[in-house]
């Protein structure tokens, strides 16, 4: 037993033996006494020593121990009793995962272990990536400015075609200005530390995507969450908090509420009316996240607030990752002049990271080009969208998620249990599809994530697809789901 240890256990016997006198002495009947002439009543008398005595011992030094280095021995004895903690939890079987890997562009088609499979993991919503524009557009990027400056934007990382695609988005989105990031997961992780501190108020979705959620954590404010997509738990949750308000005689400090256009973890779409009208009310500014309806809703693809026809200006804040319908990585926010300068010196993915390589942000530019320059883009995907849907409406045993207008279709197990009984089942029927022919994925989550939402496969349906690939999708779906929910029963 170490020394450490000895002394620890000799002060709590200590402590224990003065505490036990202590309380038969209070308990025990005292006999009055006369001290100089005085009746004192015994308890009272015992009662103020004890508060001198604290006192005297309140202002002496405290114990300085005597400094001598270790021994050799209690070093040794130290080093035996240390266990370090863990750097992560133990691995289980359900968090190891062997990923398909792809050995082509990420299309409508794309090749994995060497076969040409029917792609519908991937969010390339226009159908854009390996536009024949796209490329040469990257070509010429990459023959003028090479692949990049190699840092950050606020040093030498700023190129021409930064200030163009910035533009260019501001153009497209209608609003004053816009900003740059170089990684879409890390742009709204980046975007809410910058406005929100210790002590503001975030109101979010509980169904919010991972990025959203690491932002809330780095912002360090006090985030409440609502359910998911419920206007009338987010209004009571407002009126909570003008209650609270009242009470305090109300407490300064910024308001936020967090959305997603259309979810991430549902595929569902944000009453965005609702939101602005109460924020309105009650006075809060708003936050969309719109990387699964840029190029997607809206009569020209612009998004949330032209499908709901609402002025763009009545939403506060817009981010959206540069992944899915532009075809290119990276992500931007928009919005007025005074939100963008602002990220230009607290945005951490703009201050810290390296600039946007060039190419990418001419893949952009000409992806914004080819959506305004071909609104047929907007009625295939959804046409697809909707033929898509009808078919596995059909397949029973399983229940059809999202939004009717989503391109992100979750498809949920109609006898559902726990996320983990959930996931096993799905990527059972995601693996046989790959077998079949066509790469689907299943959700999956970190430990990490605090997203309460049920397990499904998650399919990504895109302007290039054909009726005639997503009619045999849908037929395979329906035998293989049947098959595998059979074998389960």
């Amino acid at each position: 037993m170490s020394i450490i240890r000895m002394n620890q256990m000799l002060v709590k016997r200590t402590m224990s033996l003065w505490f036990d006198t202590l309380v038969s002495l209070l308990d025990a009947p005292l006999a009055d006494a006369v001290i100089f002439g005085v009746h004192i009543d015994g308890h009272l008398f015992l009662e103020t020593l004890l508060v001198v005595v604290i006192a005297f011992l309140l202002l002496q030094k405290s114990y300085q121990p005597e400094k001598r280095p270790l021994t050799e021995q209690e070093i040794d004895q130290l080093c035996d009793e240390w266990t370090p903690e863990p750097l992560h939890p133990p691995i289980t079987k359900e968090m190891e995962l062997s990923p398909p890997v792809l050995e082509s562009a990420a299309g409508p088609h794309t090749v994995v272990n060497g076969k040409d499979v029917i792609n519908l993991s991937s969010a390339n919503y226009l159908g854009l990536i390996g536009h024949p524009k796209i490329k040469e557009a990257c070509n010429a990027a990459l023959e003028k400015y090479g692949v990049g400056a190699c840092g950050p934007r606020g040093f030498y990382g700023t190129i021409d075609v930064h200030m163009d695609l910035e533009a260019k988005i501001a153009q497209f989105m209608g609003t004053p200005d816009s900003i740059l990031y170089s990684y879409g997961l890390a742009t709204v992780s980046s975007v809410i530390p910058a406005f929100c501190k210790r002590g503001d108020l975030i109101l979010a979705d509980e169904g919010v995507n991972w990025g959203i959620q690491n932002g809330l954590f780095l912002s360090r404010s006090t985030v409440r969450y609502f359910k998911h997509n419920d206007m009338a738990s987010l209004e009571a949750l407002l009126e909570d908090v003008r209650q609270e308000d009242r009470r305090k005689k109300k407490v300064l400090n910024r308001r936020f509420i967090v959305v997603e256009a259309i979810y991430q973890n549902s595929g569902e779409m944000v009453p965005l009316d609702t939101v602005v009208r109460l924020k309105e009310k009650y006075l809060f500014r708003v936050l969309v996240d719109e990387s699964n309806s840029i190029g997607v809703l809206g009569k020209t693809g612009r998004g949330l607030s032209e499908h709901f026809n609402i002025p763009v200006e009545k939403i506060d804040i817009i981010t959206s990752a540069m992944g899915h319908s532009l075809a290119s990585v990276g992500g931007f926010c928009t919005g007025s002049a005074k939100v963008v300068d602002h990220q230009r010196l607290s945005g951490a993915g703009y201050c810290f990271s390296a600039a946007l390589p060039p190419f990418l942000a001419s893949a952009s530019i000409t992806a914004l080009e080819l959506l305004e320059d071909n609104p047929v883009l907007l009625t295939r995907l959804r046409r697809n969208i909707s033929f898509f849907r009808s078919k596995l409406a059909t397949i029973p045993g399983v229940v059809v998620g999202g939004h009717a207008l989503s391109p992100l279709i979750f498809l949920h197990l109609q006898r559902s249990g726990s996320f983990a009984e959930d996931s096993v089942i799905l990527q059972q029927i995601v693996d046989k599809m790959l077998e079949e022919g066509v790469l689907l994925s299943a959700s999956k989550r970190s430990l990490l994530d605090k997203c309460k939402l049920g397990a499904g496969i998650r399919i990504m349906v895109t302007a290039s697809h054909t009726e005639a690939e997503l009619l045999s999708v849908s037929s395979s779906l329906g035998n293989v789901i049947q098959s595998v929910v059979a074998a389960q029963s």
